[in-house]
């Protein structure tokens, strides 16, 4: 069975047991011991990242790099198209919320508590947030990726977009959310494997 190494607060990790999920596939999902960067786990992933896959001899980190193995390893649900283009988009999309989105909701997370909440911050990161969405938005319009399915770029993107939801009113102010993504969140939760074992997960995640 597939073993990996997670945090119950990290996108990256819920983005990994979303892809677990959606393709069908046995694991089992562990803290690392001692917590992460302890000696213990150390011995088991040198690098100390989350997630971390075990297969067997094969310990992998980066959840795009788990992503890509696993969807080589195990093709009867493919999460990559089969054209150059369609492959290029989905993954476009992966980073896209890897390195634009997320970290511009990353920046609220030292403010979440009301106690140590930085107006100036939560407002730039507000902005900053918004300014992603609007892009994504775009981004959505002009893709032509087949809508009945997810995709490698979908599962960073919905968990970061729920995450984004579950602090909004409640962490930084409300948000005008462009209709297409309305659409692309409405579209995901329309798929049964997304919607009764995904959700669940980013809002245990960020409810603790």
């Amino acid at each position: 069975m597939l073993r990996i190494y997670t945090s119950d607060h990290s996108l990256y990790c819920a983005k990994l047991r979303i892809l677990l999920r959606h393709k069908g596939l046995r694991f089992e999902d562990l803290q690392p011991p001692g917590g992460g960067g302890s000696p213990d786990y150390l011995s088991i992933v040198p690098s100390g990242n989350l997630p971390a896959l075990v297969d067997g001899d094969l310990v992998l980190t980066d959840s795009e790099a788990i992503a890509e193995y696993l969807d080589e390893k195990y093709p009867a649900i493919p999460m990559l198209p089969d054209t150059l283009t369609g492959r290029a988009r989905s993954r476009e999309r992966s980073r896209f919320a890897d390195t634009r989105l997320e970290p511009a909701l990353r920046l609220t997370f030292p403010h979440v508590s009301p106690y140590r909440r930085d107006p100036q911050v939560i407002g730039d990161a507000h902005a900053l947030i918004l300014k992603r969405l609007v892009a994504l938005a775009k981004m959505l319009n002009i893709s032509d990726l087949p809508r009945d399915t997810l995709w490698m770029g979908d599962p960073g993107t919905i968990v970061t977009l729920e995450w984004i939801d579950l602090f909004e009113g409640v962490v930084i102010p409300m948000l005008d959310w462009p209709e297409a993504l309305t659409i692309y969140r409405h579209r995901c939760c329309s798929i049964r494997r997304c919607e009764t074992n995904c959700w669940p997960i980013s809002r245990r995640c960020c409810a603790t």
